[in-house]
């Protein structure tokens, strides 16, 4: 059957990483072994096997599977924001991307490795990182789990943050974390995707442009509005000159220069 455990289940139980809930002596035997699953299993063992007798993970719905899981994944960071989490509010539970009994992965129990599981059913991101300029997660160097945290989270798109609560880019890229004297306004309030598309582009860097001063123009350009300046007239624009960073070299911040010209 479909639902059934695989082949020798039972008898390398041992193995499985939830036999450990056998060994609590805490709680009642609701909480050990399968019945702390599926639940109590004596009207399922008298009805001659009657599935109906107790809770079947391919019949409940997304919340109902979250739950039982969540009964005891419910602590720390990785696992507490499941409720409110992008991919419980469109009816992705748990044993969508996790099987207990025919888990292909054995880390985490997952039924296929990243990014081929996350590619299952973000296809606008799978020909991103195709790009030339790509983080290289195809790869294998970075994992999506690197960057977002499937089980959610407070920030959009389920990012991660650095343990100071940084934006997930500084983990790597912590020559661009400062704190800075001179902050860029771009980077401190849209953070890096301002400029740089993440996953992949056709620019070098990961501009979300293929001329530096295109990106730079998108915010400085001549405006009646208050923001932030816009490039003087005597700039020479020529093609020689198009790349801002040539002078403006900490792009990123400086402790020096309020116009980035020293870092």
């Amino acid at each position: 059957m479909k639902d059934m455990p695989s082949k020798d289940f039972y008898k390398n139980y041992e193995s499985s990483p939830h036999y450990v809930t056998t060994l609590d002596t805490k709680k009642g035997p609701e909480w050990h072994g399968c019945e702390s699953c599926h639940g109590p299993g004596k009207a399922h063992v008298e009805g001659g096997g009657d599935k109906s007798k107790i809770f079947s993970f391919n019949n409940g719905s997304a919340k109902e599977i979250s739950n039982r899981c969540l009964s005891c994944h419910t602590y720390g960071v990785e696992h507490s924001n499941y409720a409110r989490s992008a991919h419980l509010q469109n009816n992705v539970s748990c044993v969508d991307c996790h099987s207990p009994h025919h888990a292909k992965e054995s880390e985490h129990l997952m039924k296929e490795k990243q990014p081929q599981l996350c590619y299952g059913c973000h296809l606008e991101t799978k020909q991103q990182f195709n790009r030339p300029f790509h983080h290289r997660v195809n790869e294998g160097l970075v994992q999506c789990s690197d960057c977002h945290n499937p089980h959610g989270g407070f920030l959009r798109r389920q990012l991660r943050s650095t343990a100071a609560e940084d934006t997930v880019c500084y983990k790597c890229h912590t020559d661009k974390a400062g704190p800075f004297v001179f902050e860029h306004e771009a980077v401190k309030i849209e953070g890096c995707a301002s400029c740089h598309t993440p996953h992949g582009s056709s620019n070098p860097r990961l501009l979300k442009r293929s001329q530096v001063n295109l990106v730079c123009l998108e915010c400085h350009a001549f405006t009646v509005d208050a923001g932030p300046s816009a490039i003087p007239t005597f700039h020479n624009q020529a093609q020689k000159y198009q790349a801002c960073t040539m002078c403006h070299v900490a792009i990123h911040g400086s402790n020096t220069d309020p116009v980035f010209f020293k870092p």
